[in-house]
């Protein structure tokens, strides 16, 4: 799999003069071959970000400022202003803050510095405090070298704080695996053991996993037979056990590594695990501009990585996906489509996040994961139950005359890396952000709706 250095991408303020200095992220999206559409296009200048057709909430408040030495990134976020971009402000207004939720991150090592960080995060933007219980139950010995445990650290801050700006009310738990996931099977059976355990013991019912192994390094006995235990597990915890699964799409376009130690992109568009599975709702990255008061949004694409996004070789074109139009069936070829939906995840454009002593703007769509799984909090507790598996639902609003009401339609950028070709942002569905990022006043009691004709 991808390490956590690879998934995780961090833009330290050092590093944020002209130039970023990141630590890169997990896999991308595309099966083998390339699909047969006027959406692919070769990997080209990153283009400037256009505004969408439906207008973004147009206010911030303008004491949403970020910490001073990060405060000079004209588009650095705060809880406020993501809330504000993303239609979630008049959620909170009206107490629904996730409370009475649980959202569980399965991470390798965790942070040492958790909870200082946390508490230090919560009193710069006035957030009601919150305890985070970080779970370590596996019974193997610890491994991993200073830079992956320093890498998984910085991940499971980001996470956490992502979540608790955006669903206050929400209780996080993180589960621990003492084993670094990397690429092939190399920690996937200590994270399928985290998800067991986070049913047998109802953890909660929301579970973001901002990791993923390239489909290049799985393709052997090994990698196929452990995944399916894994098809057997999600299957299960999403159709019987009510839980929402998500997980990033990857930060390298429309390609992934080849090789177990991660240094190799594929020069053919790949996918990767977790979130090519059909039973998991794959989340693609953005970039998230400030526009005076309001915001605009393209696919993510810079030097720090881009959306994950293509088709998977392992999985056919589930079918809540068949709800697509015939032009987008028609390059989907029977294959499993990526992402489902997106989210900020462009460093430049990221959450001011705090980990020990500093602050910096953090990314990757190991971000934009875990601000989703805020989201369906929010969403489980306007419900007053679990969503549980959420696919059915978001195509179901996709295809119908709310999409444009419910979504930031991204139509513009694209998922290009290299040499491989990448896909453009178009109108509705597109192989880089998905049906969009999220209008959560508007869809999320939409989502409540749909999950109840779609169950």
């Amino acid at each position: 799999m991808q390490t956590l250095l690879r998934r995780l991408t961090v833009l330290f303020l050092l590093c944020m003069l002209f130039t970023a200095c990141t630590t890169t992220a997990n896999g991308t999206n595309k099966s083998g071959g390339r699909a047969p559409s006027p959406t692919a296009t070769k990997a080209l200048p990153t283009p400037v970000s256009t505004l969408p057709p439906v207008p973004y909430p147009t206010y911030a408040n303008k004491s949403d400022v970020c910490p001073p030495s990060v405060a000079f990134l004209t588009d650095c976020q705060t809880p406020e202003s993501m809330r504000a971009a993303y239609g979630i402000t008049p959620l909170i207004q009206k107490g629904n803050t996730g409370q009475g939720q649980t959202v569980v991150d399965i991470v390798s090592y965790g942070s040492p510095t958790l909870q200082k960080d946390m508490d230090v995060f919560d009193q710069q933007f006035n957030l009601p405090p919150i305890t985070i219980q970080q779970i370590s139950p596996l019974n193997e010995p610890s491994t991993g070298s200073a830079s992956e445990r320093s890498g998984w650290a910085a991940e499971t801050t980001l996470d956490v704080q992502i979540i608790h700006a955006l669903a206050p009310g929400a209780n996080i738990v993180v589960l621990i695996s003492p084993v670094a996931e990397t690429e092939g099977t190399v920690g996937l059976p200590e994270f399928r053991q985290l998800l067991q355990y986070t049913i047998d013991h109802k953890l909660g019912t929301i579970v973001s996993n901002s990791w993923g192994a390239s489909e290049a390094t799985l393709k052997d006995a090994a990698g196929q037979a452990e995944l399916k235990q894994w098809d057997t597990l999600l299957q299960k915890a999403t159709t019987q056990d009510g839980l929402t699964l998500l997980a990033s799409s990857g930060d390298n376009g429309a390609t992934d590594f080849t090789d177990l130690a991660g240094k190799h992109l594929s020069t053919t568009p790949t996918s990767s695990f977790l979130n090519d599975s059909p039973w998991v709702t794959s989340v693609g990255g953005t970039a998230l501009h400030r526009a005076n008061s309001s915001f605009n949004e393209a696919v993510w694409n810079s030097n720090n990585g881009s959306s994950g996004g293509g088709f998977s070789a392992f999985y056919a074109t589930p079918s809540y996906q068949k709800l697509l139009p015939t032009s987008i069936q028609n390059i989907l070829n029977n294959r499993r489509g990526l992402p489902d939906v997106a989210g900020n995840a462009d460093p430049s454009t990221g959450l001011a996040m705090y980990e020990n002593g500093s602050w910096s703007t953090a990314g990757g769509t190991s971000a934009a994961a875990p601000m989703w799984a805020a989201l369906i909090a929010i969403a489980n507790q306007m419900a007053g139950h679990p969503l549980g598996f959420l696919n059915p639902a978001l195509y179901q609003i996709g295809s119908s005359a709310r999409y444009l009401q419910d979504f930031h339609d991204i139509i513009s950028g694209y998922n290009g890396i290299g040499e491989v070709v990448g896909f453009s942002a178009i109108p509705g569905w597109d192989p880089a952000t998905g049906l969009g990022s999220p209008n959560a006043v508007n869809l999320l009691p939409d989502l409540v709706t749909a999950a109840k004709s779609s169950s």
